[in-house]
């Protein structure tokens, strides 16, 4: 997938600045979809040049103008021939996996601390991400918003980040118990 691809789907909700932009995909985009503002910046204006979105200009007083961006009919046949398929699964590529399989031979207490770091942000995230989606549901059950909501979609990612986040958390605290254990174990006196 290529980042044009999430741009198009964040405009779905409507005209937006790339700040703006950026601000959403790291609120929502980002638990599967990570960017730079500075690669955010770039795509709008190859999209532009392609012909997927346009920008006006807004003039601000005391303040910079900015652009808002939105879909053109080009873009969305581009978003709808996309959402088509196929869609290949996705890999893990974790460096922390590769050090966790390698903790019996290296620096436990480094990989012991990795660990612990990657539990804190993904507890972090899940936190962020459940001020998200009760924002999203407004007091709403998740019942009726999937019933009555004009767009479902930010919300069934915003599932999958919580559950991918959940997991790691998860995963974290499982790892460290056994890694913990398997230390005290080799540093009991014999």
């Amino acid at each position: 997938m290529s980042l044009r691809n999430a741009v198009m789907a964040a405009l779905l909700d409507g005209e937006s600045s790339g700040y703006d932009l950026a601000k959403a995909f790291d609120a929502s985009v980002a638990n599967f979809w990570i960017c730079t503002p500075q690669q955010l910046y770039r795509e709008l204006d190859r999209m532009e040049t392609d012909g997927l979105i346009v920008a006006r200009t807004v003039e601000q007083e005391r303040r910079p103008n900015k652009r808002l961006f939105s879909l053109t009919e080009q873009g969305r046949e581009e978003l709808t021939g996309f959402t088509a398929g196929p869609h290949k699964p996705t890999a893990i590529r974790d460096e922390l996996l590769v050090a966790v399989l390698a903790a019996d031979s290296g620096d436990v207490e480094g990989v012991l601390a990795s660990i612990r770091e990657r539990k804190q942000w993904a507890e972090a995230k899940v936190a962020r991400y459940e001020r998200l989606r009760a924002k999203l549901l407004d007091g709403r059950s998740e019942e009726d918003f999937l019933a009555t909501a004009e767009r479902v979609g930010p919300y069934l990612t915003l599932l999958r980040g919580l559950s991918f986040e959940r997991d790691n958390v998860r995963w974290c605290a499982r790892s460290l118990t056994v890694l913990e254990r398997r230390g005290a174990r080799l540093d009991a006196p014999g």
